[in-house]
């Protein structure tokens, strides 16, 4: 006997697209009312599952976390309605979460890529400028179709941010993921980093706190979006507090790139750049976050609507996963009130609804 869940409120297909009747039969979503009474009709506002853009499942703060660690962080994620993440690398091999029908799908991007004493202890995969496109091949070969670079980093001989890898061998590295079949995304803090990482042909940018407007022309014409981590940048202050003393320059640099953060994002959108939620979940901050950080979204300038697509339909499409489609997996949060018009209650889902399964506030 089919499974059926009657969702009997509004259900929002995209950010201005809202329609009525819709049903998961066996943990897949259909307009076609079926004939069979269901099992459960449950109200509220519908969604597709929201999107973590960029989230570490499986890395604690010295690197890799245990399973347990790993489920517990998946979890919080789930909870707070992020039914899918695109890992932004992880020293744990997370693929047996992917096979758990009560986790959020994972899209991984196998581990990090640093440069040597150039990064947290133990976060990511290590290499040299000569080693930097063999890493980057192994990673996309190890992940699901994306490779992270940390594009800069701290420079103790120079006191300030400075570009983790060569221009050159960045441009390397990504031709060779290119190659590979896998789309590169890098963290980029300073300014001179996103220029190396476009000159690169990179395919989206983490962080972005050292946009300039020279950058908004290039990023438009060549498709890169940015994912801001804004909840992840307001921790700049307490760098920059402890690096002060030994690295003035640095901490003032971090200093300054916290106070334009809201101001860069809202340029960015403005001109038209697309921009995804992504909360940095995992070596600092803590996983299930995903609300405030479309909140933060909203402070720096973008509509109640573009805040929450960030991490709703625009990201589901450019991941390449479904939404709420004819067919589609059951993958759904309500909420009890119109998020487009409350925002806030984003940070209160009312149900989660993850491949066809249901339960109510947030506990699958």
């Amino acid at each position: 006997m089919a499974e059926i869940i009657e969702f009997s409120g509004a259900v929002l297909t995209g950010p201005k697209d809202e329609r009525r009747g819709l049903w998961s039969i066996d943990g897949r979503l259909t307009f076609v009312r079926p004939a069979a009474v269901p099992n459960v009709v449950l109200d509220g506002w519908v969604l597709p599952g929201l999107v973590d853009a960029h989230c570490h499942v499986g890395l604690g703060p010295g690197g890799a976390v245990d399973g347990e660690t790993a489920r517990r962080q998946a979890t919080a994620d789930r909870n707070a309605g992020t039914l899918l993440i695109r890992d932004a690398g992880s020293a744990s091999d997370t693929r047996w979460l992917q096979h758990r029908p009560d986790m959020p799908r994972i899209i991984r991007a196998g581990r990090h890529i640093a440069r040597q004493r150039r990064y947290i202890r133990g976060l990511a995969e290590e290499a040299e400028p000569d080693g930097l496109v063999e890493a980057v091949r192994k990673q996309a070969r190890s992940g699901d179709g994306w490779v992270k670079i940390v594009g800069d980093w701290i420079d103790r001989a120079a006191g300030d941010l400075g570009p983790s890898f060569p221009a050159a061998m960045v441009k390397d590295a990504v031709a060779a993921a290119h190659d590979e079949g896998a789309r590169v995304t890098a963290h980029c803090f300073a300014e001179e980093t996103i220029d190396d990482m476009l000159d690169a042909d990179i395919d989206c940018i983490e962080h972005a706190t050292g946009l300039l407007a020279r950058h908004v022309p290039r990023l438009l014409d060549q498709g890169v979006p940015i994912v801001p981590t804004l909840i992840n940048i307001a921790t700049f202050p307490d760098i920059a507090k402890q690096a002060e003393a030994k690295f003035p320059r640095y901490a003032a640099h971090m200093t300054a790139l916290w106070e334009r953060r809201h101001e860069r994002v809202s340029e960015a959108f403005e001109a038209g750049v697309r921009i995804y939620a992504g909360t940095d979940a995992g070596s600092v901050i803590k996983h299930g976050r995903i609300g405030e950080e479309i909140l933060e979204l909203h402070r720096a300038g973008l509509p109640p609507a573009a805040a929450l697509d960030a991490a709703c339909w625009s990201a589901r499409d450019w991941l390449g996963q479904d939404g709420i489609s004819e067919g589609a997996s059951a993958d759904v949060v309500l909420y009890a009130e119109d998020p487009r018009v409350s925002l806030d209650v984003v940070l209160k889902p009312q149900r989660i609804v993850l491949r066809g399964h249901f339960s109510g506030n947030g506990e699958h």
